[in-house]
């Protein structure tokens, strides 16, 4: 059994807590510690000594503080065990063990103190209510992810005329500041579309009506919350110079477009097939993710618990670590970012309370995932991969890269056995709102 030094700082008392006094005799405790070195002792090397002959004196001047670490702990470990298998205990997290003052010349006295898991009683539910996100994909939905693809393969032709939203630009500027160029306001050939939101919408206005060729200068001021603390709030000057107008074209739905988006003959009537296939795969998750959400929060609110703070200490330094690996794959320096646990407490809170809560309503309910739930989730993950048969194979080669499947599998039992006893209310959801579109 794991340990904690006793020096540890010791976390907030709560009502899981829970304190076990341990007495360790001496006598049975040297015994142990004496067998400890005498083991050590026929494997000693040192020089003038043939091995196993080292004095015992040495071995104990080398080892004896070893041995009487590994003995106390394996004594205090098996003592807490039984004591809390007696008292029919769950632990939670690692016990602390703390030294007490004793006037024994028989015994050593120790507390060990640990927090428990809560006793949880699940809420009936009754009078509960839980909004369910509903959408159905259609003819608008479908058009309007077309719009969204034809969008994303725009290109843009040279045009003679004023600069209008959507249109790209291609500038050189100058930006002054009391009359002398300021760090980073400048750039030439610089190639940005109006409306888009990459320029402060000063800037836009004053490009949007300007023609190619045309130089035009300009005041503006940056917001006061402009990141650069330079520049926030400052008023400045800009020369342009227009080089280029392009007005965007936007592909034909046509035999090529769809040769674009992976149909191999191009036809239009098995592109719009796959596209409201993908479509009604992709809401119905995003709505799983909803609902699933608002489940959530519910058997949250039902059951209150308390939880133990060894856990969610577990959790943050779980949440941190994850958060250090994210950054790193995204190029960043993690040590050059401090991590403060305190931004993650509330999600671990959350995570290890859902935790308590599940794991109970899953042993009590018998919710636990079934092998044709796992491979229905596991043929419908495939089917977005060019041959689903073997992304198949490669999952159920080793059962451990099941364990997400199975997670999900779990969580959506526990969403259908919640929603069959609450009040649930069907709220229809906007398509664009829902895939994340700005309008």
């Amino acid at each position: 059994m794991e340990m904690n030094a006793a020096n540890t700082e010791a976390p907030a008392p709560s009502a899981l807590e829970r304190r076990v006094d341990l007495s360790l005799t001496i006598a049975e405790l040297d015994k142990d510690i004496d067998q400890r070195l005498k083991r050590l002792g026929k494997n000693m090397k040192m020089p003038g000594f043939r091995p196993g002959k080292v004095p015992a004196q040495i071995v104990r001047q080398q080892y004896g503080e070893q041995a009487r670490n590994d003995a106390l702990s394996e004594a205090l470990g098996n003592m807490l065990s039984a004591e809390v298998a007696s008292q029919q205990l769950r632990v939670a997290g690692s016990p602390r063990i703390e030294p007490k003052s004793s006037d024994s010349t028989t015994h050593i006295e120790f507390s060990a103190v640990f927090e428990v898991y809560p006793e949880i009683t699940l809420s009936d539910l009754v009078g509960v209510e839980v909004e369910r996100p509903v959408l159905e994909v259609g003819a608008t939905e479908i058009d309007g992810t077309l719009e969204i693809l034809r969008k994303q393969r725009v290109r843009y032709e040279l045009v003679d005329r004023p600069a209008a939203s959507a249109d790209r630009v291609s500038i050189d500027f100058v930006g002054k500041k009391d009359g002398e160029p300021f760090p980073g306001g400048q750039g030439k050939d610089y190639r940005f579309v109006l409306g888009e939101g990459k320029m402060l919408s000063d800037f836009e206005n004053a490009v949007i009506g300007t023609r190619p060729g045309e130089d035009k200068s300009f005041e503006m001021t940056f917001p006061a919350e402009y990141f650069s603390k330079d520049l926030a709030g400052q008023s400045v000057t800009f020369d342009i110079t227009v080089k280029e107008v392009g007005e965007p074209v936007l592909p034909a739905l046509d035999a090529d477009f769809a040769k674009a988006l992976g149909i191999e003959d191009g036809d239009l009537v098995k592109m719009r097939a796959e596209i409201e296939e993908n479509l009604k795969r992709e809401v119905k998750k995003r709505l799983q993710v909803r609902v699933t959400g608002n489940v959530m929060d519910a058997l949250l609110a039902a059951n209150p618990i308390e939880v133990p703070g060894a856990l969610i200490h577990k959790e943050i330094e779980r949440l941190m670590q994850v958060a250090r690996q994210d950054m790193e794959q995204r190029g960043m320096k993690v040590k050059d970012l401090p991590m403060q646990p305190e931004w993650f407490a509330d999600q671990a809170r959350r995570r290890v309370s859902l935790g308590l809560i599940l794991s109970e309503i899953v042993k009590l309910n018998e919710l636990q995932a079934k092998p044709a739930q796992v491979k229905a989730l596991v043929e419908e993950a495939s089917q977005s991969y060019d041959h689903p048969e073997e992304v198949v194979r490669w999952y159920y080669a080793q059962p451990e890269r099941l364990s997400d499947f199975e997670g999900t599998a779990i969580e959506a039992n526990v969403v259908d056995w919640v929603l069959a006893r609450v009040k649930v209310l069907d709220k229809p959801v906007a398509f664009a709102e829902l895939m994340g579109q700005q309008s």
